[in-house]
């Protein structure tokens, strides 16, 4: 279920049109100046896909994902049928409607039940762990049945809508469903994992949408929360954690994630810390609650995972996938063989530049909560936010070289032209005394920034214990402004920074712009407004990407405004 939405949805005035129209069966198009178009887009955000978001007129497309992640989240056909028929400027036609219902009713006509002997659905021998494939209907079982792919996945028939499942393919076949349109509701029993009470520190308050995100996954054991960056995703998943009270095992994106983790779970909860193991490259502790990188579960030695024990090995009960959008496809294949563990995801973004969004559907789990950026903004949990483009013209010997330059090398010719030293420099000149964040993807453009900005560059070859040492610097006053390149997308606490400019980005990756907003979106002691600001280099490759990035700000609810470099 997804959070109050404060914006009124109260429909148009009578008389007065809609701010959505509806120029084919899948698509949605919202005009982005109607005085109720607000209203609209906070209900659209929950079952439709933002994809391209021009000045006056966004497109939203229905995907069976976003109507199944709506479902699963606890919306019904109904609720979202009547949010076309109240926001569309002219009539929705009835084929719409039907289909729109028929895609969110396909969530949950085929159920995975079963479990333990003593507690399934299914009779077996003793010691058995025993699995049902239950449909809603003989002729969707006989659909199953013969589907070649499927059969080989499912066991001996048990009655007409019914069939056995061997709990070693039951990640595959639910992954199987979602391609053929008929998702599984996965409710057979997950195990308890090995006891361990985790309990939070007295002076940790949850937010109230931190404690509905876990009461929302809870029930089900399996899932996605999508909490935007510095709303607190780490604490949320602590507190999923606790409320399980069991082994856990906690998957990040890489060596400062890790680190991060391991100070929160210190910070929030009473565990003893020795209880608290660190598995990476460098370091191999198994404990009751263990944080791994994705980077040493994916390591290979001899074609195979060398490390891919790690998720049997400590009886969990829980695994995390922190930033679960950014899984390596690796680590689905290990998922897809422990689909008796609960498993929670958390992101920023659901969308997966892969497009795999499919498997962590059906490998994760549904998405079970969501909250817009702009909501918490509005109630004042992160900090309002301001989002500005800014055009940088290439010199006459740039431009030539973009292009003269092959299609691959377009986005670097673009990344690196000369006049965004300068330029970042006056923006932080509007920002005096804010600390600030420079952030980039190509080296060779951050050096001249860092430079010009006697700035220390943090970068993937910069050792952890001075990363970490820049970042303290940076949290109490010591540095005023720090270059980073992508490596400080994720997982990077720095509550105070108000500032952040972007140089420089990889394609049109709306989840990096997601993670590169969210480093600034804290709220501030002293109530400032953060600026994230975009540079983009005049009729090159960056202005397609930033277009493609800016659907990802629009679907949050944020406007940004675009100015020519001159006048800064």
């Amino acid at each position: 279920m997804s959070a109050p939405d404060p914006v009124p949805a109260s429909p148009p005035p009578d008389g007065a049109s809609g701010p959505l129209l509806l120029p084919a069966a899948d698509t949605l198009l919202l005009q982005v100046d109607h005085p109720s178009a607000e209203a609209c887009r906070a209900e659209l955000a929950a079952f439709a896909e933002l994809e391209s978001s021009p000045e006056h007129v966004h497109t939203y497309r229905l995907s069976d994902l976003g109507l199944w992640n709506a479902r699963a989240a606890g919306a019904t056909p109904a609720q979202v049928t009547d949010t076309l028929l109240r926001w569309c400027a002219g009539p929705v036609p009835h084929a719409v409607l039907r289909s729109v219902a028929d895609t969110m009713d396909r969530f949950g006509r085929v159920v995975i039940e079963g479990g333990a002997i003593g507690g399934g659905a299914v009779e077996g021998s003793p010691g058995e762990a025993v699995l049902a494939v239950r449909t809603d209907s003989e002729a969707l079982l006989d659909t199953l049945v013969l589907d070649p792919s499927l059969g080989a996945l499912l066991g001996p028939r048990l009655d007409g809508t019914t069939a056995a499942l061997d709990p070693a393919n039951r990640g595959r076949l639910k992954q199987r469903l979602v391609e053929l349109r008929w998702p599984a509701d996965d409710r057979a029993a997950l195990s308890p994992g090995a006891g361990l009470p985790i309990g939070l520190d007295p002076a940790l308050e949850l937010r109230p949408y931190q404690r509905q995100a876990v009461d929302s996954w809870l029930p089900s054991g399996n899932g996605v929360v999508v909490l935007p960056c510095g709303a607190g995703k780490t604490v949320t998943a602590i507190a999923a954690a606790a409320a399980v009270g069991a082994n856990t095992l906690v998957l990040v994106t890489g060596d400062a994630s890790l680190q991060q983790w391991h100070r929160e779970l210190t910070r929030f909860t009473t565990l003893d810390p020795d209880l608290i193991g660190c598995y990476s490259a460098r370091t191999k502790q198994l404990r009751p609650v263990t944080i791994a990188t994705y980077n040493v579960l994916t390591t290979k030695k001899d074609g195979r995972l060398r490390h891919a024990a790690l998720m049997e090995q400590g009886d969990w009960g829980l695994v995390v996938y922190d930033e679960v959008h950014l899984l390596p496809s690796a680590v689905f294949g290990l998922t897809a063989g422990i689909q008796a563990r609960r498993r929670l995801g958390v992101t920023a973004t659901l969308i997966r530049e892969d497009g795999r969004q499919g498997d962590v559907f059906s490998l994760i789990g549904p998405k079970r909560f969501d909250v817009p950026w702009r909501d918490l903004e509005l109630q004042g949990w992160l900090a309002p936010a301001t989002c500005t483009e800014v055009r940088v013209v290439p010199s006459d010997a740039e431009r030539l070289a973009h292009a003269r330059a092959a299609v691959r090398d377009k986005p670097h010719v673009a990344a690196t032209v000369g006049a965004k030293a300068e330029l970042v420099g006056r923006i932080l000149a509007r920002h005096p005394g804010e600390p600030a964040l420079v952030i980039g993807t190509y080296l060779d453009g951050l050096g001249p920034v860092a430079d010009a900005l006697g700035a220390p560059l943090v970068t993937g070859a910069t050792p952890t214990a001075q990363r970490l040492a820049w970042f303290d610097q940076l949290r109490n006053g010591e540095l005023a402004v720090l270059v980073v390149s992508k490596v400080a997308n994720f997982s990077l606490d720095l509550p105070e920074v108000s500032v952040a400019v972007q140089v420089s980005g990889t394609f049109g990756s709306r989840q990096e712009e997601a993670q590169r907003l969210g480093r600034i979106l804290r709220p501030k002691a002293d109530g400032r407004q953060a600026h994230f600001y975009t540079l983009v280099a005049r009729d090159t490759v960056e202005q397609e990407y930033a277009q493609r990035r800016q659907r990802f700000l629009a679907e949050q609810g944020y406007a940004y405004h675009i100015i020519d470099g001159h006048e800064l």
